[in-house]
């Protein structure tokens, strides 16, 4: 209990630093659901609102999962950047104290701003608006293409490493003996190349529908490298959700399509071939690791359906296509259990 009540006055007084909270204003702190990285909290006093966020050094998940806390600069720095060029589309970075590891950013209530996974959960799937979601993502990877300055910034391999590629790819090799090379060449490919600013975590639960668009949050990952991580990583939350809510397969497909279309449709960085054919490649090994990784999805319990999800990834590890078109096709004449 103390060691709650020391926490909760040391971001008081991290307030106040920053100008959030005049002397003898003391404010209430609410616990926000659905992290497992981070502390965040929704700050109340004087009538506003405001969301506090501060990275943990050891993840809530149930393998042993060890991250940087320096993370939550590489977020605020993200916010700044990316704000900069799309303001409607992330919340605004009120303030940090990087000596707490602790950022301020604006409360977006969720009767405006409701959670993509969400809607997606209950059926209210629309492809206009995940071909939104690949039209943003492209833009800010557009705009940081290229930016030697971004590069330097964002130089996070020491974060990015450990927290994606270790507890993705390379855990689910040690579960899967027979694809291990598989998934090590794509660890290496995506480690070794730099195109642009990755956020590192584009998922449904991290990405609100608001009146402007999408909104971005959770960049705790962000590093400058490849840009196929991005669109892989949200684009596998998509066939997830089919194997999880199996009478709404075609309907997550085709948000599957009209986000890859739109996005796919402004890759100016390289030849969106070339782009394609790495995505495609590095897809399935997310896939895979979202059933058997450090960070398994937990809506997908049932096990005939987490084994049909190994399948379709395996086989596509195993003869990789170059093309997402054809990888929805797979997964769409994949029998439902």
């Amino acid at each position: 209990m103390d060691r709650e009540i020391d926490r909760l006055a040391q971001l008081s007084d991290s307030l106040r630093t920053l100008g959030l909270v005049a002397e003898g204003e003391v404010p209430r702190f609410l616990p926000l659901a659905g992290g497992v990285s981070s502390d965040i909290l929704v700050a109340e006093v004087g009538g506003r609102r405001f969301c506090l966020k501060r990275a943990l050094p050891r993840l809530k998940v149930a393998a042993l999962w060890e991250a940087p806390v320096e993370r939550n600069a590489a977020e605020a720095a993200w916010l700044r950047t990316v704000g900069n060029w799309l303001p409607d589309n992330v919340p605004r970075l009120l303030g940090e104290d990087p000596a707490q590891g602790m950022f301020a950013m604006e409360y977006l209530p969720p009767q405006r701003y409701p959670v993509w996974k969400s809607q997606l959960r209950d059926g209210d799937i629309d492809p206009e608006f995940a071909a939104e979601v690949g039209a943003r993502l492209a833009e800010i990877h557009c705009r940081s293409a290229g930016r030697t300055d971004l590069a330097a910034q964002f130089a996070n391999d020491a974060t990015f490493e450990p927290i994606r590629i270790e507890p993705y790819l390379r855990a689910t090799a040690a579960r899967h003996p027979a694809l291990a090379a598989r998934l090590e060449h794509l660890a290496t490919t995506t480690l070794s190349t730099r195109r642009a600013l990755v956020h590192g975590d584009i998922s449904p639960k991290n990405i609100l529908r608001g009146p402007a668009g999408p909104v971005f949050l959770d960049a705790e990952c962000a590093w400058y490298g490849d840009p196929a991580f991005d669109l892989a990583f949200c684009l596998n939350h998509l066939l997830l959700k089919g194997s999880w809510q199996p009478q709404w397969k075609v309907r997550y497909l085709a948000c599957f399509e009209r986000l890859s279309q739109a996005y796919l449709a402004a890759v100016d960085w390289e030849p969106a071939d070339v782009f394609e054919a790495r995505c495609a490649a590095l897809l399935p090994g997310l896939w895979l690791a979202r059933i058997d990784g450090k960070s398994p999805v937990e809506y997908l319990t049932d096990e005939p359906r987490r084994q049909a999800v190994r399948q379709a990834a395996s086989r596509l590890l195993e003869q990789p296509v170059p093309r997402l078109a054809r990888i929805a096709e797979s997964w769409s004449r994949q029998r439902d259990t």
